[in-house]
C-alpha cells in the first residue's frame, strides 16, 4: 500500500503501518488518523511526539508503560491512565498509537 503525502509516495505495510519509521511527518500522522478515525487533539500529539523521540533514542517503539506512565504523572490522570490511553486510541496502543506515530507494528510485547 502507499500512502500520498504532499506529492510523495510512503510505504505502508499490508496492516497500514509505515514501512519504514523515518519516513513519518505530522503529515502522514493526520492521514493515519484519519484513516484510523481519530481526531487528534493536543493530548494526542503529546503521546506521538514522546513515542518519535524515543524511537530515535532507541530504534523501538516504547512500550505501553511508558506512555501510561506520562498520561498518569505528567498529565495527571494517575489510575485512570490506562483508561485514558484507550479513550484517545480506542482500538488500542499497538492499533493505533503506534501507527499514528510512524512506528512499525510491535510484535514482541502486549498492547498495554
Amino acid at each position: 500500500m502507499e500512502l500520498r503525502v504532499a506529492g510523495a509516495g510512503i510505504n505502508l505495510d499490508d496492516e497500514g503501518y509505515l514501512v519504514d519509521p523515518d519516513d513519518w511527518s505530522e503529515g502522514v500522522a493526520e492521514q493515519l488518523a484519519q484513516f484510523e478515525n481519530v481526531e487528534l487533539s493536543d493530548a494526542h500529539w503529546k503521546i506521538i511526539h514522546f513515542m518519535r523521540e524515543y524511537y530515535e533514542q532507541h530504534k523501538i517503539a516504547p512500550d505501553a508503560r511508558y506512555i501510561i506512565k506520562i498520561l498518569s504523572d505528567d498529565q495527571g490522570y494517575g489510575r485512570k491512565a490506562r483508561t485514558r490511553l484507550y479513550e484517545l486510541f480506542p482500538y488500542g496502543y499497538a492499533k493505533q498509537t503506534c501507527k499514528i506515530a510512524g512506528m512499525k507494528r510491535p510484535r514482541a510485547w502486549s498492547s498495554g
